[in-house]
């Protein structure tokens, strides 16, 4: 006999603020604990020290974060200048101080040369991983290991506060990009040093940063319905976004109601006549024909037929 499963069989994503000094995995616990979730995944970590839209996914919807992972993001940054830290941010020890003589015009020209698509080295206090360890397990015990620069695309930079010292800046980025690097370049090529002294994400792809909530508005929702007396996930509930939002970049496709099983089954799918414009090997999210249900993301094979490749699968809660 199996073993009971631990926790609700609930399906969604949802948008966390995540606070500082806490890291993305913990925020994510949290919000599992929260909804009782069976199963949860984060979208890509944000730092102990930066705050802002952590998407977590709950129950099936975690078999479609790399999606989300993969998607651009927006942070708000406050970069200080004169001063070089371990880690490029407030948290890592100092290593270098110079005096500041940046004007806002020569701040400015410096940025310009990260706008646009760039090459970047990822920090040694990154997730990174090298031999199955993450950089930060070795830059913590003083081994430096060489990194390749990666291609990443600064597709924003603007300067909304220049201060003397401390400036802040919106950046709009691809995936992979390290804001920590992207400072502490900066304040190399000004030749006065920088560091992040505060982070926050203000969007993933396109979620909306009004349906972010905190761990501290999610604890008021608990404890009203304990003293309404209703169940607490009436009140949690609605707050998750369908799962095929973490997908919505793809093309929709629909199978012929006799297909529907086939496909959750693991098969070859036939796609209805309307889908037969989609191309060879492009992947696909994947809905039933009446229901418009959400069944999972496939791989076109010849235009006619998706061959599964992330299947959403449903129970019945006992």
């Amino acid at each position: 006999m199996g073993r009971k499963r631990k926790g609700r069989l609930i399906d969604g994503i949802f948008l966390l603020n995540k606070p500082l000094d806490i890291s993305s995995n913990q925020a994510m616990q949290k919000v599992r604990w929260a909804f009782g979730a069976a199963k949860a995944g984060h979208t890509g970590a944000l730092d102990p020290l930066a705050t802002g839209m952590l998407p977590v996914c709950l129950g099936e919807a975690t078999k479609f974060s790399q999606f989300l992972l993969d998607t651009d993001k927006t942070y708000e940054v406050t970069a200080k200048l004169g001063v070089r830290t371990t880690t490029s941010d407030a948290a890592g020890e100092v290593v270098e101080s110079k005096e500041v003589n940046v004007t806002a015009e020569q701040f400015a020209q410096a940025c310009e040369q990260f706008r646009g698509p760039i090459k970047q080295i990822p920090s040694m206090f990154s997730a990174l991983k090298h031999q199955g360890k993450p950089l930060y397990f070795y830059a913590r015990q003083g081994i430096d290991i060489p990194r390749e620069a990666r291609a990443i695309t600064i597709y924003a930079l603007t300067i909304d506060r220049f201060d003397g010292d401390e400036v802040d800046m919106t950046v709009h980025c691809s995936k992979g990009t390290y804001i920590r690097s992207l400072v502490d370049d900066i304040g190399q090529l000004l030749a006065c040093g920088a560091y992040v002294s505060k982070l926050h994400r203000t969007r993933v792809t396109d979620y909306p940063s009004d349906k972010m909530l905190t761990l501290e508005q999610l604890d008021v929702l608990i404890n009203q319905a304990k003293e309404q007396g209703v169940d607490v996930f009436e009140l949690l509930d609605p707050l998750l976004l369908p799962m095929d939002t973490a997908v919505k970049c793809l093309d929709k496709v629909t199978l012929s109601a006799d297909q529907v099983i086939y496909y959750n089954n693991g098969n070859s799918a036939r796609l209805i006549d309307d889908n037969s414009a989609v191309s060879a090997g492009e992947q696909v999210r994947v809905y039933s024909p009446d229901t418009h249900l959400f069944l999972g993301v496939g791989v076109v094979e010849d235009g006619h037929r998706v061959q599964p490749k992330r299947v959403v699968v449903r129970e019945l809660s006992s």
